[in-house]
């Protein structure tokens, strides 16, 4: 059978073979992502990772030593080919911060494969025989992802549930279970057919665990169905949102020097007609411009405040990114500042602030500020001594609309965190620049992790992007309109309408919880029960 020779041949490849075999099947489980969206392609690869936890039995310490060495390497190729695009901010400023991208591209891959690692590693202590070894290493890897999510502030970034969140219809019981409850049923699934490689002579229970995969998703695909045709997109009346996506590069974002350029193109792309016959701004309740939308600090610039309130007509509100100065600092004094979102009137009154609370670490600020810096080192954001985080998620108060959830750049990618509970808002605004990841696969992952926050949440997102990937999603992750990537373009839309909470908005992670908790068991039990005298 040519699927138990294949099994076997890579069971007992070892060394740098081994390590090959592992890095190529996690680089390419990432074109089950975005943009490239080759979701059943991981059916081929995690049956490999399967193999080589088989393979690992004759190592040291029980095999757990070299399940763990697969596992990094799986997790080095997967993150490195799925997040190659953190090296275009390096580029950006490339004489001040080229020097670190081999760092970059290299060490944040290998850091988190040691979650990978450590997924493959518990995996192999529970090991057991026949299809249950699947199920080891979907409680494994579950736990491992969801430790990558929140130790260390957390990088949840293409969590291998992702992969099945792909399609509309299978993205759907994250509206029950969450990204980590997807994450348990996708490692599961996919790994399934690593068992039709086991003893040929028993044919019947070789079959049934890639059976039962084909019967999950095929019910997954079938609730999402339902759930769509049941749930069709409405709005909320008398809303009218205007997304801008100025396309700025970068080196123009944060040059002081052509704040009145950057002013001006918001200005022209604010009023543009909508239509052959459309009147400008007269029919739009809120303009929303991106992050960090100015080279300047918004309140201090009293030309852009005059400008920002000759472009508004009565009625109309801007919401903004803008990196907002402490209050009591004057201009030149500055040493950090807070990365906000500001709700204005048509007056250019300031009616909210929004500070962000999930930074970006290396990005917007240093851990270990002081002794970094004296180091050389520096953040990527052109501000001296980082931002300033936040003290707290929540929803604001906007004129002619619900209240909105403002989420900037990647604090949308944090399941369960992104609403806080009890604040439950009408809609989730993303304001975010991906334009310091050029036009990679970068902006593509962040929207889709976007599309299942609206779902998880039954909440309607509106993401506001520099550079792209601008899109209104309706509140099962449909997407009303977008921008495409690397243009510049205007949006017209409509505010999607919230649904009741869902599920994972009232119980959070705990349905997950409670699936891994069930797997543990099983697999326990059979580890103590073993149908036969073998053992694994």
């Amino acid at each position: 059978m040519k699927a138990a020779r294949l099994a076997h041949s890579i069971m007992l490849a070892w060394g740098w073979r081994r390590a090959f075999i592992a890095l190529a099947a996690g680089a390419v489980t990432t074109l089950a992502l975005p943009p490239f969206n080759v979701w059943p392609l991981p059916f081929l690869t995690f049956p490999v990772l399967v193999w080589l936890i088989d393979g690992s039995a004759a190592g040291r310490l029980g095999g757990v030593a070299a399940a763990a060495s697969a596992g990094w390497w799986f997790g080095f190729g997967y993150f490195l080919a799925g997040l190659y695009w953190v090296g275009h901010a390096f580029l950006v400023d490339a004489k001040t911060f080229g020097w670190l991208l081999p760092f970059a591209v290299i060490a944040l891959p290998a850091g988190l494969a040691l979650f990978t690692a450590f997924g493959t590693a518990l995996a192999r202590m529970m090991w057991a025989r026949g299809a249950m070894r699947v199920i080891a290493l979907a409680v494994a890897l579950t736990v491992a992802e969801w430790l990558r999510g929140h130790l260390l502030t957390g990088f949840p970034w293409n969590t291998f549930g992702y992969a099945l969140a792909t399609p509309p219809a299978l993205a759907q019981v994250a509206s029950l279970i969450g990204i980590w409850g997807l994450t348990f049923i996708a490692v599961a699934a996919y790994a399934a057919p690593a068992v039709l490689a086991d003893d040929p002579a028993d044919t019947r229970r070789r079959w049934l665990a890639p059976a039962l995969a084909v019967i999950v998703i095929v019910g997954l695909a079938g609730y999402g169905i339902w759930r769509l045709d049941q749930t069709p997109t409405a709005f909320v009346d008398g809303v009218r949102l205007r997304l801008v996506q100025p396309n700025i590069q970068q080196n123009q974002r944060f040059n002081y020097s052509l704040r009145q350029v950057v002013m001006d193109r918001y200005a022209a792309m604010s009023d543009r007609a909508s239509g052959p016959n459309g009147s400008g701004l007269s029919d739009v309740t809120h303009l929303i411009w991106p992050e960090s939308a100015f080279p300047f600090f918004l309140t201090r610039e009293a030309d852009a405040l005059a400008q920002i309130a000759k472009l508004l007509p009565d009625g109309t509100v801007l919401i903004t990114g803008g990196v907002r100065a402490p209050e009591t600092v004057p201009t030149d004094a500055v040493t950090r500042a807070y990365n906000s979102v500001y709700v204005l009137d048509h007056d250019a009154t300031i009616l909210s602030i929004y500070d962000k609370v999930h930074l970006v670490p290396f990005g917007e600020y240093l851990p270990l500020q002081d002794l970094l810096e004296r180091l050389g080192f520096r953040q990527l954001v052109r501000v001296r001594g980082g931002f300033i985080p936040g003290d707290r998620r929540r929803a604001i108060a906007v004129p002619q609309a619900p209240r909105f959830l403002p989420l900037v750049c990647y604090e949308v990618v944090f399941p369960g965190e992104a609403v806080p509970r009890g604040e439950r808002p009408g809609w989730m605004l993303n304001l975010t620049n991906d334009g310091w990841f050029g036009r990679s696969t970068g902006p593509y992952q962040h929207l889709q992790q976007a599309r299942v926050r609206a779902i998880e949440e039954g909440l309607p997102l509106v993401r506001a992007a520099n550079t792209g990937i601008s899109a209104v999603i309706d509140p099962v992750g449909r997407i009303v309109g977008a921008l495409p990537l690397g243009t510049d373009g205007v949006l017209d839309a409509a505010l999607p309408r919230a649904l009741p909470p869902t599920p994972y908005s009232r119980w959070g992670d705990g349905p997950a919880g409670l699936i891994v908790v069930v797997g543990l068991i099983l697999v326990l039990h059979q580890r103590r029960h073993p149908l036969n005298k073998h053992s694994a």
